[in-house]
């Protein structure tokens, strides 16, 4: 008896152990040259949680964010989708959806969604930074766990394994003196065909 009760605590203890890790994220590093061939995707998207945090304010929602050559459109919303705002950018011209046909669009779009969040976040620059790529024809500085560009710190202190065995982000901090914004992608979707 006593011997069938130490087997069925070992067995307890090995997969508590077993669970307690995450191997596929385990000593994987972020590179910026071996994703350089994602300039050239035309399509992804993922899900995830954000937080923003500035000197006065600060807000955490979940992320839905797709991404294709002509639209980027982001949903940005509360616990089981309360309070949902959808961004559209298309070109140079930027449309913001609150819901109950609260919409509203502007033709300068980082200035715009940044008078919305009441803090300033390169958005235009976002969509090449949340891949892990600077914004390709702009100066960047090379660090440990990412780049540095245009006074924005980009760290990517965890990576994925994806579908189709590639890399991608899973925790990603942007930064400057004064603000700082946190991503958590759950789900990473590349050259997705869905149009929402």
């Amino acid at each position: 008896m006593m011997a069938a009760l130490k087997l069925l605590l070992g067995l307890s203890l090995l997969l508590l152990t077993a669970c307690a890790s995450d191997p596929v994220e385990n000593g994987i590093k972020y590179s910026r040259a071996s994703r350089l061939n994602l300039y050239k995707l035309d399509q992804w998207s993922f899900e995830g949680r954000i937080a923003l945090v500035g000197q006065k304010d600060s807000w955490s929602a979940n992320i839905t964010w797709d991404h294709d050559s002509e639209v980027e459109k982001i949903k940005i919303s509360g616990p089981l989708g309360q309070g949902a705002v959808i961004i559209t950018m298309t070109g140079d011209s930027v449309e913001i959806d609150r819901g109950g046909g609260d919409v509203k669009s502007s033709n300068q779009p980082d200035e715009f969604i940044n008078a919305q969040l009441g803090m300033f976040v390169p958005v235009q620059s976002l969509k090449y930074w949340v891949v892990g790529l600077p914004e390709p024809n702009g100066q960047y500085r090379d660090t440990e766990m990412g780049f540095d560009q245009s006074g924005w710190l980009n760290e990517f202190s965890q990576m994925q394994v994806i579908e189709d065995g590639g890399l991608m982000p899973r925790k990603v901090t942007i930064m400057n003196n004064k603000i700082k914004l946190k991503l958590i992608i759950n789900n990473w979707i590349l050259n997705d065909k869905r149009k929402n």
